[in-house]
């Protein structure tokens, strides 16, 4: 009998099916998995049960498009520390840093056991923000350099504490954890399917498709029910349209950081008749409301369609007129590369997903290696980078901009007829484990949830791609002089709200 189960992308299966092995071994099993480049780590959690703490790993094999889970079991109130997975794989850490504060879990060997979230019912309530750990270096010719927590912008809140010789970084720290919403325990606590859609809105407000869409394809595989070709349709064409219009966005943030206001205000420009048209076709300009567990409320039609392609028209040529004379300058080329560099042996340390790790060589993109919606019938290929910079970062941009409207052009050639949709849905089946993966503009996302013995939600657990990738900031920037930061941080853009669920 094998130590671990093998799932496909959205396939839910018996609780009791996922092995449970000693920790012991439960350890080796994974990182024995992630010392292939194609595996990493998608999802590392526990949740209690009785008097124990069920831990379940899922590790992604991008080659054979298969997910690894394994499981353990240990004690709440363990007193003898354990061997972290950290000390020998760092792309671990956070995982479990977040296992310690929620359980106390003692680990003696994780180098950076740190608090992460501060959620309300942490078991060590000493623990606050007031009193977060910072590193520090003791000299006289160093300073100190706070930002944050509140911020110009209208964001969430986060505090990015650099240590600088003279206008040199030597060390960045980031802390996050402000603004815990706990919105993981809200999924167990609302019971209607609408609250539960809400709320998968309310994960990350600029990536509203993404979240929400790793919830529908969860709950559908929860209940045994398979969305038909105009759902699959209308998904994966929003997402897509998410993907252009946030990149656009991205770029408009990087010409205005480095003062390039031209690149600031076309970009912007740009982005806006995307956001627009989806306020047209469901009424909300972020997508809110379009997609809903086993129903549209706002079917995609020929004529949304005509009007799409008037406005792809319309942006493609200015799009490109724009990148194209950004790309021309020596002044903004000076900014951009060998600015915030991430080698491929640091994304592949630290676990990094999304365009943030294919800008540094890593191949790591849902929509090849675990395809979902349309991408099986699109074969997409990754676009790669292997620079690491932030030039490297903003290419991927322009590449996946052009590669998205290329594919959204392709699909409005064949627009899928309504089908009819059930007007019940079943519960879900009791006592099963479910898993979603689905790639977002910034990368990863994954749900993944377990159900009781009624078919209730028993856990939830959701990972924001921004999970993996805020370490990477804080390397990107080292020996970077600290007027870079703004760029590296903007060339990453990543979550506070996914990050602080």
């Amino acid at each position: 009998m094998e130590n671990f189960i093998t799932l496909k992308n959205n396939q839910t299966i018996p609780l009791q099916d996922i092995p449970v092995l000693a920790y012991p071994e439960f350890l080796e099993l994974n990182i024995s998995f992630v010392k292939e480049d194609a595996n990493h780590c998608v999802n590392y959690y526990g949740f209690p049960v009785l008097d124990t703490i069920k831990l379940i790993c899922c590790i992604a094999d991008d080659v054979k498009q298969k997910i690894y889970v394994s499981s353990s079991v240990i004690k709440k109130d363990r007193q003898e520390p354990i061997t972290s997975f950290t000390a020998r794989k760092l792309c671990f850490h956070l995982f479990e840093r977040e296992l310690h504060e929620n359980f106390a879990i003692p680990y003696y060997d994780h180098p950076w056991l740190k608090p992460v979230r501060y959620p309300i019912d942490r078991p060590n309530q000493e623990n606050t923000i007031a009193n977060y750990p910072f590193y520090q270096i003791h000299s006289e010719e160093l300073h100190e350099v706070g930002v944050g927590p509140i911020h110009a912008g209208i964001i969430e809140p986060g505090h990015f504490r650099f240590i600088c010789n003279g206008e040199q970084i030597l060390h960045l720290e980031i802390q996050l954890g402000y603004q815990h919403r706990g919105i993981e325990n809200l999924f167990i606590s609302s019971k209607k399917i609408l609250q539960r859609n809400i709320l998968a809105e309310s994960i990350a407000g600029d990536n509203v498709v993404g979240h929400t869409t790793a919830f529908v394809q969860l709950w559908e595989s929860l209940i045994g029910f398979r969305p038909d070709n105009k759902l699959v349709y209308e998904r994966t064409l929003a997402l897509e349209l998410e993907r252009l219009a946030m990149h656009t966005g991205d770029l408009s943030a990087v010409c205005t950081d480095i003062a390039y206001q031209l690149g600031g205000a076309v970009f912007g420009r740009l982005r806006t008749p995307i956001i627009n048209f989806m306020q047209h076709w469901c009424g909300n300009r972020l997508s809110k409301g379009l997609i809903r567990v086993g129903e549209s409320n706002f079917p995609f039609t020929m004529a949304l369609a005509n009007e799409l392609t008037q406005v792809l028209d319309a942006y493609e040529p200015d799009f490109m007129e724009m990148y194209k004379e950004m790309k021309s300058l020596p002044t903004v080329l000076a900014r951009l590369e060998k600015t915030g560099v991430i080698t491929q042996k640091q994304a592949h340390r630290v676990g990094l997903v999304g365009m943030a790790a294919r800008a540094s060589g890593l191949s790591r993109d849902l929509r090849s290696s675990h395809p979902f919606g349309l991408y099986p019938g699109v074969l997409h290929e990754p676009v790669i980078k292997n620079h690491g910079d932030v030039s490297s970062r903003i290419q991927i941009r322009k590449e996946e901009i052009i590669q998205s409207i290329i594919y959204i052009r392709e699909w409005l050639k064949n627009i899928p007829e309504q089908e009819k949709q059930p007007t019940v849905l079943p519960m879900p089946t009791a006592n099963t484990f479910t898993i979603s993966l689905v790639e977002g503009w910034r990368g990863e996302i994954c749900h993944c949830a377990v159900t009781d013995l009624n078919g209730d939600i028993l856990h939830y657990k959701i990972k924001d791609p921004s999970f993996h990738n805020w370490l990477a900031i804080a390397l990107s920037v080292r020996n970077n002089e600290i007027s870079d930061f703004p760029i590296c941080n903007k060339s990453f853009n990543l979550s506070y709200s996914g990050h602080d669920l």
